[in-house]
């Protein structure tokens, strides 16, 4: 289970991370977001469509959500992943994201990053 800071937003996600990927773009940067990006049939949203506002940039296709309320950003569509979710590990209970490795990845260098981050196991951003 995961949510946002009022507890508006509150969803699942089917398994756990074993690694966080962080990104150096200013946007992940401003936030402190750490990803987990899972197919979209392994997150269900259980409370809070009602409580979403998106934010979207550039091309239009990440959809940035948060809590119309606290301005939480627990989980995203992510452009490099358009068929999964993106969740933010910082968001999700009880886990301790200090135990978890951090797997870099250049957001500002975004568009090579991407394409050497798909060509791996289990990659996305």
């Amino acid at each position: 289970m995961g949510g946002c800071h009022c507890g508006r937003l509150r969803f699942e996600v089917d398994g756990a991370p074993d690694q966080v990927i962080e990104c150096n773009c200013s946007v992940c940067t401003r936030k402190g977001y750490l990803h987990w990006i899972v197919p979209r049939e392994r997150f269900r949203l259980v409370s809070g469509a009602d409580d979403l506002a998106t934010y979207r940039v550039g091309s239009g296709v990440a959809q940035h959500h948060f809590c119309r309320e606290c301005g939480v950003a627990s989980f995203y569509v992510p452009r490099s992943h358009p068929d999964g979710i993106d969740v933010d590990v910082r968001c999700l209970d009880d886990v301790d994201v200090r135990t978890l490795p951090r797997r870099p990845f250049d957001g500002r260098n975004r568009e090579s990053a991407v394409t050497d981050l798909r060509r791996e196991p289990g990659g996305g951003a």
